[in-house]
């Protein structure tokens, strides 16, 4: 008898150490947040550890790196770790997942000025077929490029002075192309303007080694302050800023590549986040675009669209935000607000994909200046307010 009640206290001591232990809370904790019995979605946020980038096949570049070179590649890559830590969460899940995200750092050789300068003569522009004129679009130029350089190396850059012509208007231009993974397109060239707002002005405009340290953030705060550049800037995008140097007696022209890290224009790595839910099953990136209208989209609006009344139009050139008060023709109805900013979305965002929402957020006028939002999504053919 004392034997048989031995071996229960036994076991209840086994039972009782098993139970105080837990020994699975560390798994769970390992994995991240446990769902409910009941199988309530669960929204969390983490940070990839450099264990969980091991998830990634060997194909992947970032299994070894650890870190991402664009948005696109995140995207695709960590809905793999997710699955794998989070096996049996509920569908509407979500996770903030914060990851490692490099730029690009691919080597561009530098360019001696005096042979990548060039400035077309009047013969140069009739070397595109069918260009009768001395002068090039913003397409022309690129089109003419393969003619001038039949043999271009990988990564060959040309500063070209051209006379450059845009909606009726000829002017003169200094722009840079690089030879890029087999065509030519067009990078970011400092102006002389930028040069001599940092003191590098006056007849030579350039920079030198005193310079090399501080060029990322001249350069990112110059982006950031172009419309042209934030209007279109997204995360992982990258700009080829092409520059004069002067170093060891010699005048180059240079090209360093920033990537777009969704606030800066950056040199050296940092982190980004992304959202991604669970749906059927797979976890998806959130797509979803967040965008405040800038000084630049109201000016297209008002100048490069038929949207509202002429005067509209003016009145939201003239001040910077839709005037939705009032009976007179400068008033914007609300329709006519959609209709504005689909026509920037168009603008904005060519290659939308299927579904994107896009949060944008403006300006309007009712006897005060308010902040306003509207959400549209992409059907495949245009943009429509949800």
């Amino acid at each position: 008898m004392k034997k048989i009640l031995f071996n229960i206290s036994v076991l209840a001591a086994i039972a009782f150490v098993f139970s105080a232990c837990h020994p699975m809370n560390k798994t769970y904790e390992a994995i991240g947040p446990v769902p409910t019995p009941s199988g309530t979605p669960q929204t969390f946020s983490i940070t990839l550890a450099t264990s969980d980038y091991a998830y990634l096949p060997t194909s992947n570049y970032a299994k070894t790196t650890l870190s991402f070179k664009t948005k696109d590649d995140a995207a695709a890559s960590i809905p793999v770790i997710l699955a794998a830590k989070y096996p049996n969460y509920a569908n509407k899940s979500s996770a903030n997942v914060t990851y490692n995200f490099s730029p690009v750092t691919i080597k561009l050789a530098d360019s001696v000025f005096a042979n990548v300068a060039y400035t077309l003569t009047d013969d140069d522009y009739l070397l595109l077929p069918n260009n009768k004129y001395t002068d090039f679009s913003a397409s022309q130029i690129l089109k003419w490029l393969p003619y001038k350089y039949p043999d271009a190396s990988p990564n060959q850059l040309a500063l070209l002075t051209f006379n450059y012509y845009e909606s009726g208007v000829q002017s003169v231009q200094t722009q840079s192309f690089l030879f890029l993974n087999g065509i030519w397109v067009k990078i970011y060239t400092i102006s002389q303007a930028q040069y001599q707002s940092v003191g590098k002005g006056g007849t030579f405009n350039d920079f030198s080694s005193s310079d090399a340290a501080n060029l990322p953030n001249y350069f990112n705060t110059f982006l950031k302050a172009d419309p042209a550049v934030t209007a279109l800037a997204k995360v992982g995008d990258v700009q080829y800023v092409s520059y004069k140097y002067f170093g060891s007696g010699v005048t180059s022209q240079r090209v360093l590549p920033l990537t777009f890290n969704g606030t800066n224009w950056i040199t050296t790595s940092t982190t980004a986040t992304l959202t991604f839910a669970l749906t059927s099953g797979t976890w998806i990136a959130d797509n979803t675009v967040n965008y405040t209208l800038t000084s630049a989209d109201y000016t297209y609006i008002a100048t490069q669209t038929t949207t509202g009344t002429a005067d509209s139009r003016s009145d939201l050139g003239k001040y910077g935000d839709f005037t939705i008060t009032g009976n007179g023709s400068s008033v914007w109805s609300d329709a006519d607000v959609q209709a504005a900013i689909i026509a920037l979305l168009k603008h904005l965002y060519p290659a939308a994909a299927v579904n994107q929402k896009f949060v944008m957020t403006y300006k309007a006028y009712n006897g005060a200046t308010v902040t306003l939002v509207k959400t549209f999504q992409y059907n495949g053919t245009t943009f429509v307010q949800i």
